[in-house]
């Protein structure tokens, strides 16, 4: 009998694995993660960004966690010698239509307490020479950072502090009984007097497993990436965004360097056929019939045709991924980018068609289930898993 077990080893899981074993040193505690290796997938395949909270609702959990979990996030770095850098980022209106939205998100910045600054053409060009822009806002205290490292890190404190972790644990059953849950794995079983469900992709399926019915499905949107060549690297010093379309759930492609040096550009956002499906050919019946017959979908969908379609398009056409590029950066050609990985985001959708917006946990007597936590989690993934830690009930 083990007194927590946690269903998940992506950043989420294993934070919050390291804050119980802090907060309860006599505890036994044991992380189960289906994949051979931890930070498989929404960990492993994001952008390494660290957020700094600016695009969030003022005083929402994104709001709130972010922005602790940005100054977190450095200080956990330092204290493990682990690379990061705090190089700052550009969002820039290319338009004049996007003028008043970039006023309206710096206010949103100032409202976040988030240290920023607004620029001017000139200013933006002095940090960034290659952009094409009206104006921008600087947000000083965007880093990046490789969150895989992050989690090994989190996994190394976790294991000396006492939590057991063990990696291909399929959960395959859960069942609940007086003293909690017993949980049936492709590898036998195991009981747990409270049950921390961070399954990410498939959180909303263990949620149900556990006799939760949860007020949202994981609906999966694939982000595909470009790289751009190491020759033309160049054109990017640090972080470039556009200012997000308050209509569209998603922040629009931008360009990244990475903390190995390389520079992503990307991502779009469409619909995948897969719950893990980082390749357009992946494909899975029972995922893809979840989506198609869930009214949400249909009704988001409808809500977003025009701006799903464009998606689409730069899916499947390297020259209309190109011209999105083309609108921050003009001297970007398409022989300067080469495809790159892509990834895969858990985005949890009500049935109304509305994307849940801020982070979902569901608190019952013996169980904690994490049934939204996107970008940016791994940003705050110190946060969640404090916060995580201090409502779970004492032994």
């Amino acid at each position: 009998m083990y007194d927590f077990a946690i269903v998940g080893g992506g950043i989420v899981g294993l934070s919050t694995a390291m804050a119980l074993s802090k907060r309860f040193p006599a505890a036994k505690i044991i992380l189960l993660e289906k994949e051979n290796l931890l930070a498989a997938h929404q960990t492993g395949n994001n952008s390494g960004v660290i957020h700094s909270g600016i695009y969030y609702k003022p005083g929402s959990f994104k709001a709130k966690f972010c922005r602790e979990g940005n100054r977190s996030m450095v200080a956990f770095c330092q204290e493990h010698g682990i690379d990061y850098e705090v190089c700052g980022k550009v969002i820039v209106a290319t338009d004049s239509e996007e003028l008043p939205l970039l006023d309206n998100l710096y206010q949103r910045g100032l409202d976040n307490e988030i240290e920023i600054a607004k620029l001017s053409r000139e200013e933006v060009r002095e940090i960034e020479p290659h952009v094409s822009c009206l104006g921008g806002i600087l947000v000083k205290s965007t880093g990046i950072v490789n969150y895989k490292q992050v989690c090994a890190k989190y996994a190394e404190l976790a294991k000396v502090q006492g939590t057991e972790l063990y990696l291909n644990r399929k959960v395959e059953e859960i069942k609940e009984i007086e003293e909690g849950y017993v949980i049936e794995t492709n590898r036998g079983e195991l009981a747990t007097r409270f049950l921390i469900n961070c399954a990410g992709l498939f959180s909303d399926r263990i949620a149900k497993l556990a006799g939760i019915n949860p007020p949202a499905k994981i609906v999966p949107f694939r982000g595909e990436y470009y790289e751009l060549t190491p020759e033309k690297r160049y054109l990017v010093k640090n972080l470039i965004y556009p200012v997000p379309n308050p209509n569209f759930p998603f922040l629009g492609v931008h360009f990244t360097r990475m903390i190995d040096g390389s520079v992503h550009a990307g991502p779009n956002a469409v619909l995948s056929l897969k719950r893990e499906g980082y390749l357009k050919t992946d494909f899975d019946f029972r995922d893809f019939m979840e989506t198609m017959t869930y009214p949400g979908f249909w009704r988001l969908s409808a809500q977003h045709a025009n701006s799903g379609l464009q998606e689409m398009i730069r899916s499947w056409s390297k020259a209309a991924f190109v011209r999105s590029l083309q609108r921050l950066i003009p001297e970007v050609r398409s022989e300067d980018v080469v495809p790159t990985h892509a990834g895969v985001r858990a985005q949890a959708l009500s049935n109304n068609g509305k994307l849940v917006d801020d982070f979902l946990i569901i608190n019952r007597p013996k169980a904690l289930h994490v049934c939204n936590a996107p970008s940016p989690a791994a940003t705050s993934s110190l946060e969640i898993g404090r916060a995580i830690a201090s409502q779970v009930p004492q032994k």
